[in-house]
Parts: C-alpha cells; sequence; structure tokens
C-alpha cells in the first residue's frame, strides 16, 4: 500500500492572538527576512512574510480589536502557480506551495495572481552589516535583489525533522515540527502539524465550528484554517 503523503497545515486561533507580532520577528530572524527602513515601508516595500491585520468587533463603546495574522496560505488550487512563466513556484506533495530562488526572475505575475497578497518583492538588495551576518540563518538561502519571497512553513525546519525520524526509522510525532511563527507565539495560537494524521491536533481543530478559510469562496483550498474569535475555544 502507497504511503500516504502529510498535508501540513497551520492553525491559527484568532481567540488566542493579541498581536503581539512575535510570529513576525520569529519568521524574520528564521528566514533571514531583511529589515528595508522607514521611507521604503511608507512606499509599500515590505519585506515580512506575515502580516497582522486589525479589525474592530463590537459597537462603541463595547468595541473589541482582534488582529488575523496573515501568511502564505499554502494553497492547493493556488492562483500563483500556473501564471509563472518560468515554473519558480510549484506545489509539493505534502500540500507546500514552493518557491525556486534560483529560478525567479522578478516577473511579479505570480504577486499579482495572489488574492491574500503575501507575496513579498525584494526590491532592493539586503544588507548585514557586522556583525549582523553573523545572525544569519545557514539553512536558508539569502535572497537577492528581483526575487518574490513569502512564507514556506519554514520548509528547512520541515525536511530536517523529516530526515532525522527517517535516519531513526520512524515518522514524525505530532508537535515535533514546528515551524519559527508557531515556536515562538506566546499565546499559542497557532499551531501546525498534518491534517492527514486522524489524530493530529490540527485535524481535530480544522473539524471545529468556528473554523474557516479566508476567502474561501474562491476555491483555492488554503492550507492555513482561522479559528473564530469571539467565542469559547472549541
Amino acid at each position: 500500500m502507497a504511503e500516504i503523503e502529510p498535508r501540513w497545515v497551520l492553525i491559527v486561533d484568532l481567540d488566542r492572538c493579541t498581536g503581539c507580532q512575535a510570529c513576525v520577528v520569529a519568521c524574520q530572524a528564521e528566514n533571514n527576512v531583511p529589515t528595508v527602513g522607514e521611507h521604503e515601508t511608507i512606499e509599500g516595500r515590505w519585506l515580512h512574510w506575515i502580516h497582522i491585520e486589525r479589525y474592530w468587533e463590537g459597537e462603541y463603546p463595547n468595541i473589541k480589536a482582534r488582529f488575523m495574522p496573515v501568511m502564505c496560505q499554502q494553497c492547493t488550487a493556488a492562483p500563483c502557480e500556473p501564471v509563472c512563466p518560468v515554473f519558480a513556484t510549484y506545489h509539493t506533495p505534502e500540500g507546500l506551495n514552493a518557491q525556486i530562488y534560483n529560478r525567479c526572475i522578478g516577473t511579479r505575475f505570480c504577486g499579482s495572481a495572489c488574492p491574500y497578497k503575501t507575496r513579498t518583492y525584494n526590491w532592493l538588495r539586503p544588507e548585514f552589516p557586522e556583525p549582523l551576518h553573523e545572525q544569519l540563518n545557514p539553512d536558508v538561502t539569502v535572497r537577492s535583489r528581483g526575487l518574490i519571497e513569502k512564507c514556506t512553513f519554514c520548509v528547512q525546519r520541515i525536511r530536517r525533522i523529516e530526515i532525522e525520524a527517517h535516519a531513526q526509522g520512524r515518522e514524525p510525532v505530532d508537535g515535533e515540527i514546528q515551524p519559527a511563527c508557531v515556536q515562538t507565539c506566546p499565546p499559542d495560537a497557532l499551531v501546525f502539524g498534518d491534517l492527514n494524521d486522524p489524530s493530529s491536533r490540527v485535524s481535530q481543530l480544522a473539524t471545529s465550528h468556528r473554523s474557516f478559510k479566508l476567502l474561501g469562496e474562491l476555491g483555492t483550498d488554503p492550507g492555513v484554517i482561522y479559528l473564530k474569535g469571539g467565542e469559547t475555544n472549541v
């Protein structure tokens, strides 16, 4: 019998998210995402792979701020994939929307096709002056100017655990693989795992009555599943 490939998904509990942006900073450190400064940010040339959307719930004076972390949704039917002329973005058997930086020529077609606007274009050649170059993660390529980049669910961490588990003659256990954002989230609002494993935590949370997918009506079938806020955790 053929082995079932995992389907890596991320659960985001909006009832727990406080908008602290610890996930943003952790993603930046793990994936060598450079900072661009105030001027470039004003020009819309931000490079963070995760952005925190803020919205308001209720009516004044009983109003509450809510936060929604938005990263690459790892869509099953990803609109970004068929428009790339050099096949720099493709779908892996594990449900990841991969990005091959050596192939990308910066057409930005994929960024235009993405309804979630989670792909960023690297306008500037990143600089990490001494001693900041010592903080770079050797497992992640330092991208150059002219490339589209985005969240990968920290694929380098996934591969590391898969290789270690294979060497030990076992499968990765639930919760063993943690992207940087999941590992760092203080209120435990992010959960990562294999949706094809019925005993995994993500499989159980995905069936909650609170679960929904961002812009689900588009039919992209994202790999990021949100849990509605303002309700009791179930």
